[in-house]
């Protein structure tokens, strides 16, 4: 039954017609924004500003993807250039060369014009590269996230061309995939910034896991490739059981504070995330924001039972 749930929500956050739907409705502001730091830029900067106080770093996100014209893409990359401006003003940005960057921006290719037909692989390849001088500039670093599977190797190609220039440039590997090991050991190098994260679309049997005890199991086993490698694991996931495991894991392998991080979600266990952050370990709070916040919502209430049923009690009372 929970795995038919996930999948029915899933479809619904790619269905424009649900989208125009639940859009419309009059929910109440703060259901939402329990997920989302608001609709501007000046709202999401205000958020980090309060995480960044409590000794959370930040990865930020514009929120939307597939995008269909090259206009669309293009006003994308504005918005991070804007976004990446208002980061590089804080205090935080001025760090020491080859230290962990409490600022980050989270840029999802397809939002760039990586689905456009013919060029958008180069579309969004020049797109991100523009992303990556203004952030290198600011003092910001970036994480191109991951997509549905079909884009994974247009995605991991991008990475490939950008980190000769920015070596700092930080990927998302989805533990779902069956693929993800393989790609772990490609990506485990010196230098390397790798986002471990469950994988949050719906995706097919033969490309991956869809037990939940088979994904948190290529989970534990994609980590431990990244955490005996050089690079900089990035340790995203919610599960206790799993970051249980990662603790022993980044222990065993003798690896220093700056060595790696977690990253939680805005909005969800955030007493774990402080506890986290005051037990002197680097966390990290990927933060959407935007008007787009549909796909994403739907996503977050796919994957935890506990936030559909938050969901359902705030349409019921008419509060979050």
């Amino acid at each position: 039954m929970a795995a038919l749930l996930r999948s029915t929500l899933l479809a619904a956050a790619r269905s424009p017609r649900l989208e125009r739907t639940v859009t419309r409705m009059p929910l109440s502001r703060s259901v939402v924004a329990r997920f989302v730091a608001g609709t501007t830029t000046e709202q999401a900067v205000r958020a980090c500003e309060t995480l960044l106080r409590t000794r959370r770093f930040v990865s930020v996100d514009y929120l939307g993807e597939d995008t269909t014209d090259l206009a669309g893409a293009v006003a994308t990359v504005e918005q991070y250039r804007t976004l990446i401006t208002a980061l590089g003003r804080l205090p935080q940005a001025a760090v020491a060369a080859g230290a962990v960057r409490p600022l980050e921006v989270s840029v999802k290719l397809s939002a760039l014009g990586q689905t456009l037909p013919n060029t958008g692989h180069a579309i969004a390849l020049d797109h991100a590269r523009q992303i990556c001088a203004a952030a290198e500039a600011a003092g910001v670093w970036v994480t191109l996230d991951a997509e549905g599977h079909t884009t994974t190797d247009s995605t991991l190609a991008i990475v490939r061309e950008l980190r000769v220039d920015y070596p700092w440039l930080g990927t998302v590997l989805q533990a779902y995939l069956r693929r993800t090991e393989q790609d772990c050991r490609e990506f485990a190098g010196p230098g390397s910034r790798v986002r471990l994260c469950k994988g949050a679309y719906d995706e097919p049997e033969s490309v991956a896991y869809r037990d939940r005890a088979e994904v948190d199991a290529s989970y534990l086993r994609c980590l431990g490739i990244l955490t005996a490698g050089a690079g900089y694991p990035m340790i995203a996931s919610h599960n206790p059981t799993v970051l249980a495991a990662a603790g022993v894991g980044v222990r065993s392998a003798r690896r220093k504070t700056d060595e790696y991080e977690y990253q939680m979600l805005y909005g969800i266990r955030a007493d774990e995330q402080q506890r986290i952050a005051d037990a002197d370990n680097h966390l990290r709070v990927y933060v959407p924001y935007g008007e787009q916040w549909y796909g994403y919502f739907v996503r977050r209430l796919a994957e935890r039972p506990a936030n559909l049923a938050f969901f359902l009690r705030a349409l019921v009372s008419g509060r979050g």
